[in-house]
């Protein structure tokens, strides 16, 4: 896959399934980008997986914009996007844009922001100037005091049917793409099937175009605080540990650096 949005269109329309990863630094990136991972995501999420925040609210446009342009410089291939920051884009379209257009700068093809209709004047305006947007909806983590935690979403009919409504505004406003955090299955994919757009699922179930995971949690890196949707494909945890703990051993035994 490409950077270009226009073959992300094309995937949609032929049914091809992405994948999208989050990557917060220039190694993971490259690691990411040579293992043939479509999308690279820079999320606030680096809030909480590189500094250990228990939240993504507390992450300022000043790390999203240097995280950005580290990861894009480690990327060759995989389209970047990256988060709109909590309290970058909310005040005004006009504030959003000059946000947004830092993190283009940066390296960013696409920016994320999170919110449903209270969004779609922002999504207009930053889509007719040139920037393309990715709309979160469901669980959206910024509003995560609001929800009283991070709490699936749309488990009601007439939460479900405001979610619906929400994607298709979205979409008709401008949005590029639409991404689904922890609402049912059904839900996930009965919006994948009317939104003529690429949808990309976290916790949505399997009928999205795209999947997208944090990397931490695909690592094993993240074994206390990773969702119930997510899947460690190694423990790299333990891995890590091992040879960290390897390495302190050489050290205090004479083993490394060894004689020259």
């Amino acid at each position: 896959m490409s950077r270009s949005l226009n073959l992300w269109d094309k995937a949609k329309r032929e049914g091809k399934r992405l994948s999208f990863i989050t990557a917060y630094d220039y190694p993971f990136a490259k690691l990411a980008d040579a293992a043939g991972i479509d999308g690279i995501l820079i999320g606030d999420s680096l809030g909480m997986m590189v500094a250990g925040d228990p939240h993504t609210l507390f992450v300022s446009l000043e790390q999203m914009e240097y995280h950005t342009r580290i990861v894009a410089r480690g990327a060759a291939n995989a389209l970047i996007m990256a988060d709109l920051p909590f309290g970058s884009f909310e005040e005004s379209p006009a504030q959003a844009f000059a946000a947004a257009a830092r993190l283009v700068k940066a390296g960013a093809q696409i920016v994320k922001l999170e919110g449903g209709a209270p969004m779609l004047e922002t999504v207009a305006f930053l889509s007719s100037r040139g920037i393309p947007v990715c709309a979160h909806i469901g669980l959206t983590p910024q509003h995560v005091h609001q929800f009283g935690g991070f709490r699936r979403q749309g488990k009601t009919q007439e939460a479900a049917a405001k979610l619906f409504d929400d994607a298709i505004a979205l979409a008709d406003a401008g949005a590029r793409m639409v991404l689904m955090e922890a609402i049912p299955a059904s839900l996930a994919g009965e919006i994948t099937r009317r939104l003529s757009v690429p949808t990309i699922g976290i916790g949505a179930g399997p009928e999205t175009d795209a999947q997208v995971l944090v990397l931490h949690d695909v690592l094993g890196l993240n074994p206390d605080r990773a969702p119930d949707f997510a899947k460690a494909y190694i423990n790299g945890a333990a891995l890590l540990g091992q040879a960290l703990a390897q390495y302190a051993s050489e050290v205090r035994e004479g083993g490394f650096p060894g004689a020259p």
